[in-house]
């Protein structure tokens, strides 16, 4: 489902995070948003998922105005995995994922067999399956992780929407995840602070910098000399891994 952000003012304080940002995400592209730290990554993904209302600007999820539509039909159509979730502990990971179901469900409805298997879909497509009766207290980061993603694709949203879901993830995992992502069909959009990721799985990547739109484009337009230094302080070199044939980013301080 495509996403269009027009105008975009957002921020916790007086002094917005972020400031006249348009970002038009094509239905089924994966986008990656990349800056520094502080450059409003995260405050962007805020007004997607409603947690932070914009000071001005229009959010549209296919025609709906997204801080229009109820909240509940929101749920249903917006996935979300946010940095660092915290809660639900005593759960165990097939009860956590189950509460991706939520939104489908009436106020006294119980998850159908028809649920159960979508629960159970999604623990497997994250290589959750063997966790399902783990409490979530007894995981990883990284495991808690892909656990809190299986419950987004439970929702079977039409918007994935990532705030650094490759958070606590060792090296394999993080490919593993991005590459999940990148292959559900859904539009996706995530804040990744991986270049190399960015690079090798998105459609798109959006450079964000000081809480204005840098640059939009194919990664091989955002990576290119002038951005990375502009952007990032980096020097780089954008090659293509000569087995998967995929964009890969090397990178080192800018001389």
């Amino acid at each position: 489902m495509r996403l269009r952000i027009t105008g975009l003012t957002a921020g916790w304080t007086d002094v917005p995070a972020l400031r006249g940002v348009d970002l038009d995400v094509p239905d089924g592209a994966f986008v990656a948003l990349v800056g520094p730290n502080g450059s409003g990554k995260s405050t962007l993904l805020k007004t997607v998922y409603r947690a932070l209302r914009p000071s001005a600007g229009t959010l549209l999820l296919g025609d709906d105005d997204l801080w229009r539509v109820p909240h509940r039909a929101v749920a249903r159509r917006v996935g979300v995995l946010g940095q660092d979730q915290h809660g639900g502990f005593d759960l165990t990971a097939d009860q956590a994922v189950a509460l991706g179901r939520a939104p489908h469900l009436g106020l006294f409805d119980r998850l159908t067999a028809a649920d159960r298997a979508v629960v159970a879909e999604s623990l497997a497509a994250t290589g959750c399956g063997h966790l399902a009766d783990r409490p979530l207290s007894t995981l990883s980061g990284g495991e808690r992780q892909r656990v809190l993603l299986a419950r987004a694709l439970a929702q079977r949203p039409r918007l994935l929407v990532l705030d650094e879901p490759t958070n606590h993830l060792d090296p394999r995992h993080q490919f593993d995840v991005v590459e999940l992502v990148a292959g559900l069909g859904a539009t996706v959009v995530a804040a990744l602070h991986s270049l190399d990721l960015a690079a090798a799985y998105a459609d798109t990547v959006a450079a964000l910098h000081r809480g204005r739109v840098h640059l939009v484009g194919p990664p091989e337009r955002v990576f290119a000399p002038a951005p990375l230094r502009e952007v990032f302080g980096l020097d780089g070199s954008l090659l293509t891994d000569p087995v998967t044939g995929r964009p890969r980013l090397l990178t080192r301080p800018a001389a």
